[in-house]
């Protein structure tokens, strides 16, 4: 059983397989699902566990068709970054 994740954060991340996942590998997965999907307690471990830098840099740099427009709208006031968004398909 993986110890790493949180019930809170297993919840949306429920598309991946928690126990082959890599903190610093798949970090932008984990920090765009928390931040497009997660509960208070969710957000909270993020924040204990990725720098805001490395959070930010998330938002500021989405990834194609994995975010919730309100979501990154609401992120990018929190973090004063402006999203460099992307085609999901060049």
């Amino acid at each position: 059983m993986n110890t790493r994740f949180p019930a809170s954060v297993k919840a949306v991340l429920w598309s991946y397989d928690v126990d082959k996942l890599d903190l610093r590998a798949h970090k932008a997965h984990i920090i765009t699902n928390v931040l497009n999907l997660g509960t208070h307690d969710a957000v909270a471990w993020l924040f204990a566990t990725y720098s805001r830098h490395e959070i930010a840099a998330q938002v500021e740099h989405p990834r194609p068709g994995e975010w919730n427009r309100k979501s990154l709208n609401y992120w990018a006031l929190v973090f004063g970054v402006e999203p460099k968004v992307t085609a999901r398909f060049a």
